[in-house]
C-alpha cells in the first residue's frame, strides 16, 4: 500500500470515527427507534411580549451557536445580573438559555451532560447515576425550536424552565456548579462558546 493510499485510508477512518461520535452523543430523536423517548414539554403558544419571569434583573452577556461536524446543535445565551464577573460565576444567580436546533432525546442530553461534567471533576459512579436520573426527570425530549433555561441558584442547585413552563429543580449545589461549568468553566471543552457567552461580562 503506497503512501497516498495510506493517507486516504486514515482520512476515511477519521471521518467515520467523527461521524460515529456525533451519532453516539448527539443523536436526533427522529433517527432512533420510535417509542423509546419521553413525552416532550408542550411548546408555549402565547403571543405576549412580556419578559419571562426568570429574566427579571438579568441582562444578556453573550450568545453563540454550537455546531458539530457542520450540524447546528443549539444557540446558547447567557443572562446575568449587573456587575456579573466571569471569574466568580459560581456565586451568581445566572440563567443559561439553550434554543435547540435539532431533536434530541432526554436520556442522550443527560448522558452527554454527565460526560462533560466528569471532564471538570471526579465524582463517584453512584453520584453520576443519581445526577443523570435527576436530569432525565426534569428535561424532556426536545424538538428543534424548543427552549430550555437552566437557572443557577448559588449554594442551592439548579432550576429548569422548558418552553416557558417550570420543569423542576435539582437541589444540589455541586451538581449545579459542574453542570453550568460545562459552558462557563475555564476547563470547558468548548472554549469558543464560553468566550462568546462571557463577551459582555466583567473579567
Amino acid at each position: 500500500m503506497n503512501e497516498q493510499m495510506i493517507a486516504k485510508y486514515h482520512h476515511l477512518t477519521l471521518a467515520f470515527a467523527a461521524f460515529f461520535v456525533f451519532f453516539t452523543f448527539w443523536t436526533p430523536r427522529g433517527v432512533l427507534a420510535a417509542g423509546t423517548g419521553k413525552a416532550a414539554h408542550p411548546v408555549s403558544t402565547a403571543t405576549s411580549n412580556a419578559q419571562p419571569t426568570w429574566r427579571e434583573g438579568l441582562r444578556l452577556t453573550g450568545s453563540h451557536k454550537l455546531r458539530f461536524l457542520g450540524f447546528d446543535i443549539y444557540r446558547a445565551s447567557l443572562w446575568a445580573p449587573a456587575g456579573f464577573e466571569a471569574g466568580s460565576w459560581e456565586r451568581s444567580a445566572i440563567a443559561l438559555e439553550l434554543a435547540y436546533l435539532r431533536d434530541f432525546r432526554s436520556n442522550d442530553i443527560a448522558r452527554r451532560s454527565l460526560q462533560e461534567m466528569r471532564k471538570l471533576a471526579a465524582f463517584s459512579d453512584e453520584r453520576a447515576t443519581r445526577w443523570q436520573e435527576a436530569l432525565q426527570d426534569v428535561l424532556p425530549d426536545v424538538r428543534s425550536g424548543d427552549r430550555i433555561v437552566g437557572i443557577h441558584l448559588p449554594g442551592v442547585g439548579a432550576r429548569f424552565v422548558v418552553n416557558g413552563r417550570p420543569a423542576g429543580e435539582i437541589a444540589d449545589a455541586e451538581f449545579a456548579r459542574l453542570f453550568f461549568g460545562i459552558w462557563l468553566s475555564p476547563a470547558t471543552s468548548e472554549p469558543q462558546l464560553r468566550e462568546a457567552l462571557l463577551a459582555q461580562s466583567g473579567r
